[in-house]
Protein backbone atom coordinates (compact mmCIF):
# COMPACT_ATOMS: atom_id res chain seq x y z
CA UNK A 1 0.00 0.00 0.00
CA UNK A 2 3.26 2.74 0.52
CA UNK A 3 4.01 1.89 -3.15
CA UNK A 4 0.23 2.64 -3.69
CA UNK A 5 0.33 5.86 -2.51
CA UNK A 6 3.86 6.96 -3.72
CA UNK A 7 2.54 6.20 -7.27
CA UNK A 8 -1.08 7.99 -6.80
CA UNK A 9 0.60 11.40 -5.26
CA UNK A 10 3.46 11.18 -8.69
CA UNK A 11 0.42 10.81 -11.02
CA UNK A 12 -1.66 13.41 -9.23
CA UNK A 13 1.40 15.55 -9.56
CA UNK A 14 2.04 15.08 -12.97
CA UNK A 15 -1.27 15.49 -13.61
CA UNK A 16 -1.62 18.69 -11.89
CA UNK A 17 1.83 19.98 -14.11
CA UNK A 18 -0.01 18.98 -17.46
CA UNK A 19 -3.36 20.82 -16.46
CA UNK A 20 -1.10 24.01 -15.56
CA UNK A 21 0.75 23.62 -18.60
CA UNK A 22 -2.47 23.31 -20.64
CA UNK A 23 -3.93 26.76 -18.58
CA UNK A 24 -0.77 28.49 -19.92
CA UNK A 25 -0.93 27.32 -23.14
CA UNK A 26 -4.45 27.70 -23.76
CA UNK A 27 -4.23 31.06 -22.32
CA UNK A 28 -1.15 32.34 -24.71
CA UNK A 29 -2.91 30.98 -27.77
CA UNK A 30 -6.19 33.15 -26.25
CA UNK A 31 -3.56 36.51 -25.93
CA UNK A 32 -1.79 36.34 -28.82
CA UNK A 33 -4.26 35.70 -31.24
CA UNK A 34 -6.81 38.28 -29.76
CA UNK A 35 -4.45 41.19 -28.24
CA UNK A 36 -1.45 40.55 -30.45
CA UNK A 37 -2.99 39.78 -33.57
CA UNK A 38 -0.98 36.95 -34.72
CA UNK A 39 -1.65 33.36 -33.43
CA UNK A 40 1.07 30.86 -32.03
CA UNK A 41 0.82 28.33 -34.48
CA UNK A 42 1.90 25.35 -31.99
CA UNK A 43 0.04 25.90 -28.81
CA UNK A 44 -3.33 23.98 -31.03
CA UNK A 45 -1.50 20.86 -31.42
CA UNK A 46 0.75 20.96 -27.50
CA UNK A 47 -2.35 21.42 -25.81
CA UNK A 48 -4.18 18.46 -27.85
CA UNK A 49 -1.60 16.43 -27.35
CA UNK A 50 -1.22 17.25 -23.18
CA UNK A 51 -4.81 16.51 -23.41
CA UNK A 52 -4.05 12.98 -24.61
CA UNK A 53 -1.80 12.87 -21.53
CA UNK A 54 -4.15 14.41 -19.48
CA UNK A 55 -6.87 12.02 -20.55
CA UNK A 56 -5.15 8.13 -19.98
CA UNK A 57 -3.01 9.54 -17.06
CA UNK A 58 -5.82 10.71 -15.51
CA UNK A 59 -8.44 7.70 -16.00
CA UNK A 60 -5.41 5.51 -14.76
CA UNK A 61 -5.47 8.06 -11.74
CA UNK A 62 -9.14 7.55 -11.27
CA UNK A 63 -8.90 3.07 -11.49
CA UNK A 64 -6.09 3.39 -9.00
CA UNK A 65 -9.27 5.23 -6.80
CA UNK A 66 -11.82 3.16 -7.81
CA UNK A 67 -13.68 5.93 -8.93
CA UNK A 68 -14.20 4.71 -12.88
CA UNK A 69 -17.69 5.11 -13.98
CA UNK A 70 -19.69 2.40 -13.77
CA UNK A 71 -23.09 0.84 -13.50
CA UNK A 72 -23.28 -0.64 -9.88
CA UNK A 73 -27.09 -1.51 -9.24
CA UNK A 74 -25.56 -5.32 -9.31
CA UNK A 75 -22.42 -4.44 -6.53
CA UNK A 76 -25.30 -2.14 -4.58
CA UNK A 77 -27.67 -5.25 -4.06
CA UNK A 78 -25.13 -7.67 -2.91
CA UNK A 79 -23.13 -8.23 0.37
CA UNK A 80 -20.75 -10.51 1.60
CA UNK A 81 -19.32 -12.93 -0.50
CA UNK A 82 -21.07 -12.76 -3.58
CA UNK A 83 -20.16 -8.83 -3.44
CA UNK A 84 -16.39 -10.03 -3.07
CA UNK A 85 -16.73 -12.62 -5.75
CA UNK A 86 -18.40 -10.04 -8.35
CA UNK A 87 -15.33 -7.80 -7.45
CA UNK A 88 -13.00 -9.61 -8.58
CA UNK A 89 -14.66 -10.69 -11.53
CA UNK A 90 -15.39 -7.02 -12.92
CA UNK A 91 -11.33 -6.35 -12.24
CA UNK A 92 -10.52 -9.58 -14.23
CA UNK A 93 -12.84 -7.72 -16.88
CA UNK A 94 -10.68 -4.68 -16.66
CA UNK A 95 -7.26 -6.49 -16.57
CA UNK A 96 -8.89 -8.89 -19.76
CA UNK A 97 -9.70 -5.30 -21.40
CA UNK A 98 -6.61 -3.12 -20.53
CA UNK A 99 -3.93 -5.90 -21.26
CA UNK A 100 -4.80 -6.38 -24.82
CA UNK A 101 -5.57 -2.93 -25.65
CA UNK A 102 -3.64 -0.48 -23.88
CA UNK A 103 -0.85 -2.57 -23.03
CA UNK A 104 0.15 -4.67 -25.54
CA UNK A 105 -1.72 -2.79 -28.76
CA UNK A 106 -0.65 0.91 -27.34
CA UNK A 107 3.02 -1.02 -27.15
CA UNK A 108 2.41 -1.61 -30.54
CA UNK A 109 1.44 1.61 -31.79
CA UNK A 110 4.14 3.04 -30.20
CA UNK A 111 6.54 0.92 -31.65
CA UNK A 112 5.40 1.44 -35.10
CA UNK A 113 4.90 5.01 -34.62
CA UNK A 114 9.27 4.90 -33.64
CA UNK A 115 10.03 2.61 -36.47
CA UNK A 116 8.34 4.94 -39.14
CA UNK A 117 9.67 8.17 -37.44
CA UNK A 118 6.12 9.97 -37.89
CA UNK A 119 6.24 13.47 -36.43
CA UNK A 120 3.23 15.96 -35.43
CA UNK A 121 2.69 18.70 -38.27
CA UNK A 122 3.91 22.07 -36.24
CA UNK A 123 6.04 21.11 -33.05
CA UNK A 124 7.81 17.87 -35.45
CA UNK A 125 7.66 16.28 -32.29
CA UNK A 126 7.85 12.38 -32.51
CA UNK A 127 4.50 10.67 -32.29
CA UNK A 128 5.64 7.93 -30.36
CA UNK A 129 6.51 10.36 -26.97
CA UNK A 130 2.70 11.18 -27.97
CA UNK A 131 1.36 7.97 -27.69
CA UNK A 132 3.00 6.50 -24.97
CA UNK A 133 1.26 7.79 -22.57
CA UNK A 134 -0.97 4.58 -23.49
CA UNK A 135 0.97 1.51 -22.36
CA UNK A 136 2.36 3.91 -19.45
CA UNK A 137 -1.53 4.55 -18.56
CA UNK A 138 -2.44 0.44 -19.14
CA UNK A 139 0.16 -0.82 -16.72
CA UNK A 140 -0.60 1.80 -13.92
CA UNK A 141 -4.93 0.68 -14.48
CA UNK A 142 -3.03 -3.06 -14.61
CA UNK A 143 -1.19 -2.49 -11.22
CA UNK A 144 -4.12 -0.87 -9.65
CA UNK A 145 -6.52 -4.00 -10.50
CA UNK A 146 -4.28 -6.82 -9.20
CA UNK A 147 -3.46 -4.80 -5.93
CA UNK A 148 -7.21 -4.49 -6.08
CA UNK A 149 -7.64 -8.24 -6.24
CA UNK A 150 -5.33 -9.16 -4.27
CA UNK A 151 -7.02 -6.88 -1.43
CA UNK A 152 -10.07 -8.73 -2.12
CA UNK A 153 -8.67 -12.10 -2.21
CA UNK A 154 -6.84 -11.81 1.37
CA UNK A 155 -9.83 -10.30 2.65
CA UNK A 156 -11.55 -13.81 2.17
CA UNK A 157 -8.36 -15.52 3.71
CA UNK A 158 -8.55 -12.97 6.92
CA UNK A 159 -12.27 -13.57 7.15
CA UNK A 160 -11.34 -17.52 7.03
CA UNK A 161 -8.92 -17.08 9.49
CA UNK A 162 -11.23 -15.34 11.95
Amino acid sequence: MELKLKIDRIVAVVITVIMAVMVFNVTWQVFSRYVIQSPSSFTDELSRYLLVWLGMLGAAYVAGQNGHLAIDILPQKLVGEPKRRLMIVIHILIVSFVLPVMVLGGGNLVYITYVLEQKSATLNLPLAYVYFIIPVSGLLVLYYQFLEIYTLIKLKNTQNNA
